[in-house]
């Protein structure tokens, strides 16, 4: 069995490598690659694998740009760490999708799904179509079912203006002004929300672009952003994340 890794973590890449060698000792490692450019260049240079494991997230960009540039036509085991929407996606078809740090167990059950697959091209799994899919249509959150006096009531995510996180509790601050208390945490809502909609400027706050009023320059190569309906917030974008806010909103 010949394998092909695209893997840009170095440790991820060492364990998958020391794994697929216990589990299958006679598979032949073809090498390790880290970005898109280079598995690509690989790919069309080279006789295709019997076996490719890739990680979605690639030190150059997604690896479903791999699939825009080259026919792909033997099995995929992707590696990553996507949310369980995506897992579940994936688990219909006959490509696996591990979780890192990956279990010995879940990758010896990948490549037995492997071996099992029917060779024949009518049962060869379109893979990009597959992981285009699982990228560009993601499930996010479209309301809140919160309590109102005894009952309750359904908030739409577009009623929203901004998230923020005070005392260990997050709430919605609506756009009518209204603030709504939720038992979700900061991280589970990080994972809901469509990033399109909704940015993480830092652990208390998620805000969208037209609830700014202002983005001013701050000490230390931060920002502070001022929010229109609540200007009296503060809301410090640190240094670290200035620049992933910066093409968040240039688009």
């Amino acid at each position: 069995m010949k394998i092909l890794i695209v893997e840009d973590e170095s440790i991820n890449a060492s364990r998958l490598k020391r794994l697929l060698e216990e589990l299958e000792p006679n598979c032949e490692i073809l090498g390790i690659i880290d970005t898109v450019v280079d598995t690509v260049a690989w790919l069309k240079s080279n006789p295709c694998p019997d076996l490719i494991t890739m990680d979605i997230r690639l030190a150059d960009g997604l690896s479903f740009a791999i699939f825009d540039e080259i026919n792909i036509t033997c099995p995929v085991i992707f590696t990553t760490a996507y949310d369980e929407y995506a897992i579940r996606a994936f688990k219909v078809n006959s490509i696996d999708y591990l979780m890192k740090p990956i279990e010995k167990n879940e990758l010896e059950f990948a490549l037995t799904k492997f071996k099992s697959l029917n060779k024949n091209e009518s049962n060869v799994t379109n893979i990009a179509g597959i992981l285009k899919e699982l990228i560009q249509k993601p499930v996010f959150r479209m309301r809140f079912l919160v309590t109102y006096r005894d009952g309750y009531k359904s908030v739409d995510v577009s009623d929203i203006d901004f998230i923020y996180s005070e005392f260990k509790t997050s709430n919605l601050f609506l756009k009518s002004g209204v603030i709504i208390s939720i038992p979700q945490t900061m991280e589970e809502l990080e994972q809901e929300l469509d990033p399109n909609l909704f940015f993480r400027a830092n652990r208390q706050f998620f805000i969208r672009a037209e609830s700014i009023k202002s983005i001013a320059n701050y000490f230390n190569a931060k920002l502070k952003i001022q929010l229109k309906l609540d200007p009296e917030r503060e809301v410090i974008i640190s240094r670290e994340k200035t620049p992933f806010f910066k093409q968040w909103m240039d688009r």
